[in-house]
């Protein structure tokens, strides 16, 4: 499974971007991508810069105070792979792109990199704590615990399983289900390879029991999904066979099946990039003039350091 770690930047981000982008991990460049600022680290950091102090008004190379670590400039996202997986450096940075975009949307200014140096494939992503549309992008406990669903939604859309069958799960599996399983005559394990056949091409879960009950299965639904396939003495629920068959799982992979199609970022605008664009054009004028950034204040709405007093 995909793991998902987050380090909050408080400064330096130019080290950590150039870290990522370093030629040796990523096969000379190859596997690099940014969307909404340049994917080389000098000009990665200025435009990230302006985005940053532009929305914050704050400096965005300020030191941290001597008490506390100070405002978190950027997030340092790093997705690994288990060598298990067997998928190849290509599929690794499809992923992250569609996960960057999926997740932070296409107005976040983000730095994707793909590392080959380690034992295991892993991805690197730097974000600007400001979206070019001037979101506010906060690292928690409760955003990544979404960023990590996330990951796994995507790269189960990618063919990867995300939830694993662990230890103490095995225990709990009925001797009879696990020697069945383990011949490959177990009733759920044949139910499990039939809904995975067919998520890819139902539209709904409604659908889905549809495709089922033509195959021959009967269905029960109530507070719970149940099945039950033809000769088997029982029906089943649907959340017995493991999490990513419970019908909160199966409508979201329905859901996010096609996140893998059609991800390109590099050379591709994202729809804000014309706003952007004229964003940083006119920071960097008024900074060749040397003059402060001038905000229209917004008398009905709170104060905030995008609609200052003055």
């Amino acid at each position: 499974m995909p793991y998902v770690k987050s380090i909050p930047i408080h400064s330096t981000v130019n080290r950590s971007i150039a870290y990522i982008l370093n030629p040796e991990k990523t096969e000379d460049m190859v596997y690099t991508t940014a969307l909404n600022c340049m994917a080389n680290a000098k000009d990665a950091y200025n435009d990230m810069k302006m985005v940053y102090e532009y929305f914050s008004g704050k400096k965005y190379n300020a030191p941290p105070p001597i008490d506390g670590k100070g405002n978190v400039k950027a997030i340092h996202y790093i997705q690994s792979f288990d060598p298990n997986e067997n998928i190849t450096p290509k599929q690794a940075h499809r992923i992250a792109k569609a996960f960057a975009r999926k997740t932070f949307g296409d107005d976040c200014q983000i730095v994707i990199a793909t590392h080959l140096d380690k034992g295991h494939l892993h991805n690197h992503f730097i974000l600007n704590s400001y979206s070019v549309s001037g979101k506010k992008f906060y690292d928690n406990q409760t955003t990544l615990k979404k960023v990590r669903e996330y990951s796994d939604r995507v790269c189960l859309a990618f063919g990867i399983q995300p939830i694993k069958e662990n230890t103490e799960q095995s225990k709990n599996i009925a001797y009879n289900e696990w020697e069945h399983k383990k011949r490959g005559t177990s009733w759920k394990q044949k139910i499990r390879l039939d809904i995975d056949r067919l998520i890819g091409s139902v539209k709904n879960i409604d659908e889905l029991l549809c495709e089922l009950e033509l195959m021959g299965y009967s269905i029960k639904r109530g507070k719970y999904i149940s099945i039950k396939a033809e000769g088997q003495q029982r029906f089943v629920r649907t959340k017995t066979l493991g999490e990513d068959y419970t019908a909160e799982s199966l409508i979201s992979r329905i859901r996010w099946r096609d996140v893998g199609a059609g991800v390109t970022l590099n050379g591709e605008p994202a729809p804000l990039r014309s706003d952007y664009i004229r964003t940083i054009d006119e920071v960097t004028q008024l900074a060749a003039m040397d003059k402060k950034i001038q905000r229209k204040r917004d008398t009905n709405a709170p104060y905030s350091p995008v609609n200052p007093r003055k």
